[in-house]
């Protein structure tokens, strides 16, 4: 990159990218240019404001995504978040850091993924930064959603009694996707489109994952919605949030789980069970929560109309803390927080 200044890098990745049109129909009054944006506020609603940060040889190397597929992914982890609050996605803010000698051509490819999932969910680019790293890259996203006032999804928000279910699918299709690119060997990563079909839903998993926007507005639009969380880390530790914010225990019933046919075809040919990349493996960014046992059958029927993937899949209880997986002989063991930790 060293015939670009930062200035220049900046206006050879953002520009032409934006439609004026489209941002202000937005609520963008002031875009990218500025020294910060400005966005309408609207009455009655509450802004919801996460971020998440992509690290190359941490979340990705060249072996596994392509430099689109982690433009794509660092948006599709943040719009995940405000998913699980409830929110409607509306603005991010992308900040990179790159090596002096990181090539533009990549750095261009990984804001066509930028942009192509921001559009795909409505999102407008609205700032960021861009600054050198010594080794590798680093994508970090700051996104913002918004709710009506009072309406947020709280994993703290389980009781006693509630049933707990997942909605979306894939389940685990991530962590065994990624199983499968770390073994397929090669120093670029291979397309989606020409990895063996059996395995080519779970490498687009793995690379190009669907937040659950749509699930989590009808929680909040339906009013009896719980607590909630995206699995980003695995059922079994996203799960465990819940149980520690709420003060509850949680027994998840592995009969229950959903098995996706791709999964559980990979794992048998690896001799795994596809259960452990569903509680352990992370990086699915669908939707685990909490309601009323009492309104299971009409949630199950709202998301049926929308097309949305819902299964009961344990209970909340205030006879204990903690976790607790029930196994498909009836038999419950303690289930331990694992799943992906960055510093474990």
């Amino acid at each position: 990159m060293s015939q670009l200044d930062e200035f220049g890098l900046i206006r050879m990745l953002t520009g032409g990218r934006a439609n004026a049109e489209q941002a202000r129909e937005r609520g963008v009054v002031v875009g990218i240019g500025d020294d910060a944006a400005v966005v309408e506020a609207a009455h009655d609603t509450e802004w919801v404001v996460t971020a998440d940060m992509m690290v190359e040889e941490i979340h990705f190397n060249s072996r596994t995504m392509s430099a689109e597929d982690v433009g794509y992914k660092a948006i599709a982890s943040n719009i995940s978040d405000l998913a699980a609050m409830g929110a409607v996605p509306c603005y991010a803010l992308v900040s990179i850091a790159a090596p002096p000698a990181y090539d533009p051509g990549r750095l261009s490819s990984l804001y066509d993924g930028i942009y192509q999932c921001a559009d795909a969910y409505g999102v407008e680019i609205i700032g960021g930064d861009t600054t050198a790293s010594p080794a590798h890259m680093i994508v970090s996203v700051t996104a913002i959603g918004r709710i009506e006032r009072g309406r947020s999804l709280l994993r703290s928000a389980a009781r006693p009694g509630d049933i707990v279910f997942v909605a979306g699918g894939r389940f685990g299709c991530s962590a065994a996707g990624l199983h499968w690119l770390q073994r397929s060997g090669g120093t670029e990563a291979i397309p989606a489109s020409e990895a063996p079909p059996a395995v080519r839903p779970l490498v687009l998993a793995h690379r190009r994952p669907e937040p659950q926007v749509r699930a989590g507005r009808l929680l909040a639009e339906c009013g009896f919605g719980h607590a909630l969380n995206d699995i980003s880390d695995g059922l079994a530790s996203d799960a465990a949030e819940i149980a520690e914010a709420s003060n509850v225990g949680i027994i998840l019933d592995a009969a229950r789980i959903p098995l996706d046919p791709a999964l559980n075809e990979y794992a048998r040919t690896q001799g795994a069970d596809p259960l452990d990349w569903i509680l352990f493996g992370g990086e699915d960014y669908q939707l685990v929560g909490t309601l009323p046992a009492d309104r299971a059958d009409e949630a199950r029927e709202r998301f049926a109309r929308e097309g949305i993937g819902f299964a009961v899949i344990g209970e909340a209880s205030g006879d204990f803390s903690g976790m607790m997986l029930q196994d498909r002989n009836g038999k419950r063991h303690v289930l331990e927080k694992r799943g992906y930790n960055h510093f474990a």
